[in-house]
């Protein structure tokens, strides 16, 4: 099971986890919460992303991004743990079970999840591999955002009831910050290994500096935007919550602002992936109350 953690890569499956959650404690506060559709919900999201990761990995090995001078975790194929072909089929068998929980979801909400959901696998498929990888054109920030943020916390709150509310729409955007931050910290890593491997992403665009400015821009933002909701009554107030969670994110900005260091800016990875995780956890306590 190593080589297919490997390739899945645990850490990076609380980006899919996290809107749940706050989705999940919206639909508490309306009173419209189903622990079929969180559970569910969860299930096919974290596939979603296991696809992603996979495709990510064969995609990447075979355009030469995860060579021998990379810093950062092994790769399943650049590594030879796994073959690019048995990658592929992993990649089909998550993508596969991910539908079957869409198509629930479809039933049990509307038939729109589906839409959303093949967006989305076309998303995980295109994200570095196809004729035109948006990951190599300083796109994936933006496609995370869109997935990871927006759809994931909107449509985790919509499989419950059907409804698109203000509150979904508006926590979306920290909690897209703060999963695109991840992206944006894993990018500041690679960004000499990306530029020699020709993958213009994001960072390898702006350059050190000013992508360091990205990271921590969003970050701080996703809390001045929950504080600036709950002072507006926009969220509910116990929203703020959240707040407590604003130390913990000090120390991965530190260090992506100011390291070059590949095990520094790995350990600012998993604290980023904390503070995600957290504030997910008390955006939706505090939706829920």
């Amino acid at each position: 099971m190593k080589p297919w953690l490997v390739a899945a890569r645990p850490p990076t499956l609380l980006s899919s986890v996290a809107p749940v959650l706050v989705g999940g404690g919206l639909a508490i506060g309306d009173t419209a919460f189903r622990w079929d559709a969180l559970i569910v919900t969860l299930v096919t999201a974290v596939l979603i992303n296991v696809a992603v990761n996979f495709a990510n990995d064969a995609s990447d090995a075979r355009r030469g991004a995860d060579g021998p001078h990379r810093i950062g975790p092994p790769r399943a194929v650049a590594s030879g743990m796994l073959t690019a072909r048995q990658v592929w089929v992993g990649t089909a068998v998550a993508l596969a079970f991910a539908s079957v929980g869409g198509g629930y979801l479809a039933w049990i909400a509307s038939w729109w999840i589906l839409a959303v959901g093949f967006a989305a696998i076309v998303a995980a498929l295109a994200y570095t591999g196809g004729p035109w990888p948006y990951g190599y054109h300083g796109l994936g920030e933006v496609f995370v955002f869109a997935f990871f943020g927006l759809a994931g916390v909107v449509g985790s709150r919509f499989v419950h009831d059907a409804t698109l509310t203000e509150e979904a729409w508006l926590l979306a955007i920290p909690v897209g910050f703060l999963v695109t931050a991840i992206l944006v910290a894993n990018n500041v890593r690679d960004i000499d290994t990306d530029r020699t491997a020709n993958k213009r992403t994001l960072a390898v665009i702006l350059g050190r500096r000013r992508t360091r400015f990205l990271y921590a821009t969003l970050v701080f933002a996703a809390f001045v935007l929950i504080a600036a909701y709950a002072a507006f009554t926009l969220t509910p107030p116990w929203t703020l919550l959240a707040l407590i969670a604003l130390p913990l994110a000090i120390p991965p900005v530190r260090t992506v602002t100011t390291q070059e260091s590949g095990p520094e800016l790995i350990k600012a990875l998993k604290l980023n992936t904390r503070v995600l995780l957290v504030v997910s956890v008390l955006l939706g306590i505090g939706a829920a109350v």
